[in-house]
């Protein structure tokens, strides 16, 4: 019988916390992503390769979309960007297992402030949830990993 690691976690399972407390419940979470740049470097006299050196990494913008509810903080925190009042906070986004109440996974996004706002499309002749998004800029990741045990990036 295989260990419960052989098998991927489900993507439907998730939370999100901004400073530490439960922000909101959240239907969609992306951007969940670090990527290196490379420069290449051609090495004079050698033809059958390039070398290739790692430059620096960039962080994806982490987009959280839900459906629209009465509670505005997150609003109120984009709208203190657009006034000029930038407040960075780190926000965690937690995998959660199905066959228990343990982490799965955890991503924490330090120094993160949102830069988007957007509120839900209004269509007369539909009968679907009205959703918000917000996207958020971050400094990259403190820690991820396996129930928040991995390295930080």
């Amino acid at each position: 019988m295989p260990s419960e690691r052989a098998f991927p976690y489900v993507s439907y399972k998730f939370l999100v916390e901004i400073e530490s407390s439960v922000a909101a419940s959240f239907s969609e979470a992306s951007g969940i992503q670090v990527e290196t740049e490379v420069e290449e470097y051609q090495e004079g006299g050698v033809n059958g390769f390039r070398h290739r050196l790692a430059k620096g990494s960039k962080y994806g913008t982490l987009v959280l979309k839900r459906g629209l509810v009465h509670d505005d903080v997150l609003w109120k925190w984009h709208k203190d960007v657009v006034d000029g009042k930038v407040q960075r906070k780190n926000v965690s986004l937690i995998l959660w297992n199905t066959e228990s109440s343990d982490q799965a996974w955890r991503w924490t996004f330090r120094s993160a402030f949102p830069v988007k706002w957007a509120g839900p499309d209004l269509k007369g002749d539909a009968n679907t949830v009205a959703v918000e998004m917000l996207e958020l800029v971050h400094d990259g990741f403190i820690d991820s990993g396996p129930r928040g045990q991995g390295g930080g990036t």
